[in-house]
């Protein structure tokens, strides 16, 4: 199919279980949103080849995406229906070609102590806010980057992640996500470079009076300090939170 006729496909089984198949893993969840760009969200999200469930929402790129299943029919038992599948465009990208190989392995460094919960007081969740959720792409400054920014700035709590080839000093920070109750804007570093940070993304990155919300900083930390000299504040991480309860 071609790129259009993805996009529309997967846009009509939106909030439905599908099976993404990369080309290097296995992944199921509830497809939660498609860009025109061919950026698949997926939530409650498990490795298929781990059994592991992946905590929150998860980004995947057409790229790196062979082929998507939809599970429903099979997880209901619909007799004679099968599972449809649409094959995506596997064509690589530039930052495809960079090879692991390439980039330093580096060790984790400690992992911060984790902030009382009563910092997560002001963050409430309510069920009805989940099918309100918009999804913003950043990939240039003149149109959405300044929007992004005033309603970010506004935020006493937000969801940070991050995604890239081996994220951490050596390696390559490719996007940024931040989420607010209501948004969630996708940043291409790749793309957008020092600026991004430059324009606003380190002074709320190490403002005290946001909590950033975060799996495991330790990397993205990392990579924030060395590559672009910005000291996280005020992180709430929910790994070493999680920890607390296994100890």
């Amino acid at each position: 199919m071609d790129p259009s006729s993805d996009y529309h496909y997967l846009n009509q089984i939106l909030w439905r279980r599908v099976k993404l198949t990369l080309v290097c893993g296995i992944f199921e969840g509830v497809l939660q949103h498609v860009d025109p760009n061919k950026i698949v969200i997926l939530k409650k999200v498990k490795n298929v080849e781990t059994g592991r469930s992946v905590p929150g929402v998860k980004m995947f790129f057409g790229h790196e995406i062979v082929n998507v299943e939809l599970l429903d029919e099979v997880e209901q038992g619909t007799v004679g229906e099968k599972a449809s599948s649409v094959s995506l465009n596997t064509e690589r990208t530039s930052l495809g070609k960079m090879k692991d190989e390439d980039l330093n392995v580096c060790e984790p460094p400690p992992a911060p102590e984790a902030p009382t919960p009563s910092l997560l007081s002001d963050l409430k969740y309510s069920p009805s806010e989940e099918e309100e959720v918009t999804y913003t792409v950043i990939d240039q400054f003149q149109q959405k980057f300044g929007a992004a920014m005033l309603h970010i700035k506004k935020q006493s709590v937000l969801s940070v992640t991050a995604e890239g080839a081996n994220v951490c000093r050596h390696g390559k920070l490719c996007w940024l996500q931040v989420a607010t109750n209501s948004r969630v804007y996708l940043f291409d570093i790749f793309l957008l470079g020092n600026r991004a940070f430059n324009n606003g993304l380190q002074m709320v990155l190490e403002d005290k009076k946001i909590l950033k919300v975060i799996h495991d900083c330790r990397w993205l930390s990392d990579c924030l300090s060395h590559q672009y000299g910005i000291l996280l504040n005020n992180v709430f991480d929910t790994q070493v939170h999680e920890g607390k309860y296994w100890v």
